[in-house]
């Protein structure tokens, strides 16, 4: 007879990272960041990947913009962003676990890693960490969703 552990279904399919491992990102979130206002947008993964975007707004004002993905690729899972629509910057996944996911990019200034955590009361933060100008950095992002 199997134990109702036993039957449920994994957190994480068997073998590699796939884009679909992170469905817990997708959906509209915003939060503030002293006066300002970071929002996020994620379509749901398809094709292997999901594609997102950003900004942070002071007042009226856009204070910055990117464009962002969550790609699978044949060497991993990989998070690219593309800060005012520039070339990309590729971080690759390094550490998973249920609604959690570190990507980094040691040869990147700022930022050099950056993590996504889900917590229990449905908040979503996400952190970059860097050392821009040579001084180390840490920011988190803290957002609710807005809509899925």
């Amino acid at each position: 007879m199997l134990t109702a552990l036993a039957m449920a279904a994994p957190l994480f399919a068997e073998g590699p990272a796939k884009a679909e491992d992170f469905r817990w990102i997708a959906g509209q979130w915003s939060g503030n960041v002293g006066k300002a206002k970071a929002e996020e947008q994620w379509m749901a993964p398809a094709g292997g990947a999901m594609l997102g975007i950003g900004r942070v707004l002071a007042g009226p004002k856009m204070l910055q913009f990117e464009f962002l993905r969550i790609e699978e690729r044949a060497d991993g899972v990989y998070y690219v962003a593309q800060p005012y629509g520039r070339p990309p910057t590729d971080f690759k996944l390094t550490r998973h676990e249920p609604n959690f996911a570190v990507f980094e990019n040691p040869k990147h200034d700022h930022p050099k890693i950056i993590t996504y955590r889900l917590t229990k009361d449905g908040t979503l933060e996400a952190t970059i960490e860097g050392e821009p100008r040579g001084k180390k950095s840490k920011s988190t992002f803290t957002m609710r969703r807005v809509s899925q």
